[in-house]
């Protein structure tokens, strides 16, 4: 089965994503920041991580790097983005920022399985 983190402060946002995912066969865990999620990370493989961006204490960038540079989650662990501020020069940001591509809000079926597709997993 496979494995993703949805990390986000917003409940309803969380419980949503969780939601759908389970729904298309994913076990998933639930993280309500940054530190927690970087604590799950640091024993546990996913291969896909949905982050809010706009977070209290650490942002959604700081852990994406954070991700990234201490190798967390997983060799080929895709982490996507999950925010309402999806501008072409924001995602272009958080792209090179290190996340592999961005799903905006509000969150819908059709959009995160586009998402899916996109990256592979469908």
């Amino acid at each position: 089965m496979k494995k993703a983190l949805v990390v986000d402060d917003n409940d309803v946002n969380r419980i949503l994503a969780t939601r759908l995912l389970s729904k298309g066969g994913w076990d998933v865990a639930e993280a309500d920041c940054g530190d927690a999620a970087l604590t799950y990370l640091a024993g546990n493989a996913v291969e896909l991580i949905l982050l809010d961006v706009s977070m209290p204490g650490m942002s959604g960038q700081e852990v994406c790097r954070r991700i990234r540079d201490e190798k967390l989650g997983g060799e080929a662990v895709k982490v996507v983005a999950y925010t309402a501020h999806a501008m072409p020069e924001e995602v272009a940001e958080l792209r090179r920022g290190g996340f592999d591509t961005v799903l905006s809000k509000p969150m819908s079926r059709d959009r995160l399985t586009a998402t899916l597709v996109e990256l592979g997993f469908v």
